[in-house]
């Protein structure tokens, strides 16, 4: 039976259960981040320690994302898909059952790699049910899920962590991909899956490890280790460094290469990734330096930051099934660029904040963001997915979302990076009219009661709450900016890009 006529026995129970199982996926990746200061305390270690439960995860899913094209040639489409989930719900147990940091820290590495393959072969499988014509919908399924679940992640793990205890965050995963593997292995068992005897590429394999792995650790430990500053992370950045460009060298002259690099010869798959990775490393930039700000400086509870943040998620919900049926109606660059101008201009709306800004006004501009978000995704992928067959697919989407991962950390440590870099620059202008010879501020510590320690510390907090104040403006302005340039990348690609007829659309093909 060929992959594009197979219809499994229920449509809407194959697609709950594959888009369940990437939810499951995709928060896990931040449900965790609330519950370390918990995990911490529970398991005896400092907080510069219990990092290393994301940090472990994120190395472990960075390497496995760029292999899935190989294994699911090795062992087929659906087979990669079950496994994936079922080791990943078995460390999810681990997890919950770890009794010391050493043992949550290697489970979490287990989980993260395990969990590599499951977004590409979601992603794969749903196309490869969905008719052709109804493609967009299955795009837009997917789009809909990687938007809304890091918004869930945090609240839910604060919620789980608050009202019962951290290894739930981790149990909950058992029922939930106990459902999944026996619902899609039921729908889908029919489908034929090709499997190719392919060559291990051991060389390709130790040099990506060795590459992606070092630079994940980088990007994570870089920050608080004052980056080059550090003799630690200069001799991990030159080793990964040196492997990543050996291990593209390699790639493009082995036989049986583990990731296919040729890929980014076809304009659309390297113009449409290229601005899929930008696009979210920028919305994975708001969405950190956002909850931290209001946090931090604006005295706002983890649980309150995630509900004023959480609008950005309703319009996405409402929107994308209409984008998902009719996006083929129109030039898909046309919705891309709509989606970079919208959310382009909420961050200037949010470059006009100041310390005294209300939920509602943060809220509203989230909200509006959200028609931007709803309007990205399932472009973007639909774009550099348009030219591409077979298993082509499990390693194009496999390869991109690995640079989207790999862009998210680089916009993590990053956005860390430049905030309290510019908020020390505007703390060090701004004390600069604060000192005995200024009338202004000789007034100003009159009227606090004179010029005490305690009334110098008052007013250096209040420099500091100004000077990130203006850091974040300056971030959002970049950010800004970066969107409406993104809109020149996306017109480098050529449509059209949802071609009609059978066996024409090369992402509703999910191999042969």
């Amino acid at each position: 039976m060929n992959d594009q006529t197979y219809t499994p026995p229920s449509m809407v129970l194959a697609t709950i259960a594959l888009a369940l199982a990437t939810f499951m996926q995709v928060l896990d990746s931040t449900i965790a981040n609330v519950a370390l200061p918990t995990i911490a305390g529970n398991l005896g270690v400092s907080s510069e320690q219990s990092t290393w439960v994301i940090t472990s995860f994120a190395v472990c899913n960075a390497i496995a994302l760029p292999l899935t094209g190989w294994f699911s040639r090795r062992i087929g489409q659906l087979r990669l898909f079950i496994l994936s989930v079922a080791l990943f719900t078995f460390a999810s147990f681990l997890c919950g059952i770890a009794t010391s940091m050493p043992e949550l820290i290697v489970f979490r590495a287990l989980q993260g790699f395990f969990a590599g393959p499951m977004f590409p072969m979601c992603q794969t499988l749903l196309l490869a049910i969905f008719p052709t014509v109804k493609r967009g919908t299955a795009l837009a399924l997917i789009s809909m899920v990687t938007v809304v679940a890091p918004i869930v992640g945090p609240i839910t793990g604060g919620w789980i962590t608050d009202n019962y205890s951290w290894p739930w965050i981790f149990f909950i995963n058992v029922p939930i991909g106990i459902f999944c593997c026996t619902v899609v292995w039921q729908q889908l068992k029919g489908r034929v899956d090709v499997t190719a005897k392919v060559p291990v590429d051991y060389i390709g394999i130790a040099l990506l490890v060795l590459g992606v792995g070092l630079l994940q650790v980088v990007l994570d430990l870089g920050n608080d280790a004052d980056w080059f500053e550090s003799t630690n992370i200069i001799v991990m950045t030159s080793i990964s460094v040196v492997a990543l460009i050996s291990f593209v060298i390699w790639e493009l002259t082995e036989k049986h290469p583990i990731v296919n690099l040729y890929l980014f010869k076809d304009r659309n798959y390297a113009f449409g990734t290229i601005a899929l990775v930008l696009s979210y490393s920028a919305f994975f930039a708001i969405n950190i330096i956002l909850p931290q700000w209001l946090q931090i400086y604006m005295g706002y509870t983890s649980i309150w930051a995630g509900l004023a943040s959480a609008p950005m998620g309703i319009l996405p919900l409402l929107l994308t099934p209409f984008i998902g049926k009719y996006a083929g109606k129109f030039d898909l660059r046309i919705l891309a660029s709509i989606s970079f101008v919208v959310i382009g201009t909420s961050c200037f709306l949010r470059a006009n904040f100041n310390t005294f800004v209300d939920f509602a006004s943060v809220a509203e501009v989230q909200l509006f963001m959200g028609i931007g978000i709803a309007f990205m995704f399932m472009p973007l992928t639909t774009i550099f997915m348009s030219n591409l067959h077979g298993h082509d697919i499990a390693e194009g989407s496999g390869l991109t979302t690995f640079l989207r991962v790999l862009g998210g950390s680089f916009a993590s440590s990053l956005t860390t990076w430049i905030w309290s870099r510019r908020a020390d620059f505007h703390h060090a202008t701004l004390t600069e009219h604060v000192s005995n010879y200024e009338p202004a501020s000789v007034d100003y510590l009159q009227k606090m009661g004179g010029q005490t320690q305690a009334n110098f510390a008052a007013v250096d907090h209040i420099i500091t709450t100004q000077s990130y104040m203006m850091s974040t403006i300056d971030y959002f302005y970049m950010l800004g900016w970066l969107f409406f340039i993104l809109i020149i990348f996306i017109w480098f690609t050529k449509g059209p890009f949802i071609k009609s007829g059978a066996g024409t659309s090369a992402a509703a093909a999910g191999g042969h």
